[in-house]
């Protein structure tokens, strides 16, 4: 019996691939530091668990299929407080933003049609590319000038016929770089004048550093009616593990259509919702402080990849990523042989190698994606590791 062609096609992201590599490292007892991935080490709010806690019922039954109202209403109040204001009816709950995605993709397009996004991009993007029969096309960006977005003709040139929906990641994952008004009204006029759709994955938003201001897509009037914001609690109140995200538009056609997606999922998580719900009533100093504690990490992160001969990096303005390019041939090698052939006092680091977020791979062979949601000890020694690791990898290879 055959598999289908659908999971054939599927690749393992590349965030995850190495897995195996480290826990074969952690089997053979090295301390492995994940740089790998944006897991957040910050503590979740104590009221998530509290709030569950102090439930009082005989059986956890299904949810509303748009979610529970308290966890609406939050939602909507929080982004209303932000001047992004979306009423209840406006949004509806999905498991984390990965459905939300999955959800935008299944209403804006069929098998066959494209969505257009930068290069570099998320690596987990291709998979639900891959589950709803659409393709990627993508513009280039840049690590040397901080990957920001191209010229508008640039952007424009890149449509197809087959172009259906523009996918923004802002503040950018796998990047680091916060996009500006100016270069987000550049994206909404060419969503207009090629009439496509906005799916904004808004979920850094507010990790910006620096003082700079994250300007949201739902800033601007007179693409209500093409605009998806997707959104996720999993790194904004650091739980990943809940797995609570949302769709919103002010599209009721569009809402109708996530709704009835919803209803065929029957419902998100029922105790995560209240978990969340609560979330939404804490007071705004929690997300300052994470977003304080952050900054400091970048700053950390930054300054000691630029200590590192031959390294090319750039300081990331929002999100907790950073993408830099080492002196070796090949990273995805390199990130291998870190785990299976190298260590300092019994640890060694794991990266994800950037090929796996470009479209064309050779363009990202030599550069690796660094996640800085560690604490500054871990990323100061993960930083001091991968700098010996290249000069020993590097002399092997002579």
């Amino acid at each position: 019996m055959k598999l289908s062609n659908r999971v054939n096609n599927l690749s393992y992201s590349a965030i995850r691939k190495l897995g195996p590599y480290a826990d074969a490292a952690k089997k053979a007892g090295k301390k492995v530091i994940h740089m790998n991935i944006g897991a957040p080490d910050v503590p979740t709010p104590r009221e998530f668990l509290e709030s569950i806690h102090k439930l009082d019922m005989e059986t956890v039954g299904y949810a509303k299929a748009v979610g529970i109202d308290e966890l609406r209403e939050g939602i909507s109040s929080y982004f209303t407080k932000q001047g992004n204001p979306y009423a209840p009816e406006e949004i509806c709950v999905t498991n984390g933003a990965s459905e939300a995605l999955l959800f935008a993709l299944w209403m804006t397009t069929d098998v066959g049609d494209q969505i257009l996004t930068t290069d570099p991009y998320y690596t987990n993007y291709d998979s639900f590319f891959v589950e709803t029969g659409t393709s990627v096309n993508t513009f280039p960006t840049s690590i040397e000038n901080g990957f920001r977005l191209p010229d508008y003709g640039v952007m424009e040139a890149a449509v197809t016929p087959e172009t259906k929906a523009i996918l923004i990641c802002n503040p950018g994952n796998p990047t680091g770089a916060l996009y500006s008004e100016e270069e987000i009204r550049s994206v909404a006029r060419l969503a207009v004048e090629k009439n496509l759709f906005i799916l904004a994955d808004e979920i850094y938003r507010e990790f910006v550093y620096d003082g700079r201001k994250f300007f949201s897509f739902s800033q601007i009037e007179g693409i209500e009616d093409r605009l998806i914001v997707l959104d996720s609690i999993s790194k904004r109140f650091s739980a990943c593990g809940a797995r609570i995200g949302a769709i919103l538009s002010k599209n009721e056609e569009l809402m109708a259509a996530a709704f009835k997606l919803a209803t065929a999922r029957l419902a998100a998580p029922l105790l995560e919702q209240y978990g969340t719900a609560a979330l939404y009533t804490m007071e705004n100093d929690y997300l300052q402080k994470v977003n304080e504690e952050y900054q400091q990490r970048r700053d950390c992160i930054y300054n000691a990849l630029s200590q590192l001969p031959g390294v090319t990096c750039y300081k990331s303005e929002g999100a907790f990523y950073t993408i830099a390019q080492l002196p070796v041939a090949d990273t995805d090698d390199f990130a291998i042989w870190l785990l299976e052939n190298y260590e300092e006092a019994g640890t060694t680091v794991m990266v994800a190698p950037a090929a796996g977020f470009y479209k064309d791979a050779e363009r990202g062979r030599q550069q690796i994606r660094l996640a800085f949601a560690v604490n500054q000890e871990n990323i100061m020694r993960g930083i001091e590791i991968l700098g010996n690791g290249i000069l020993a990898y590097n002399q092997i290879q002579k």
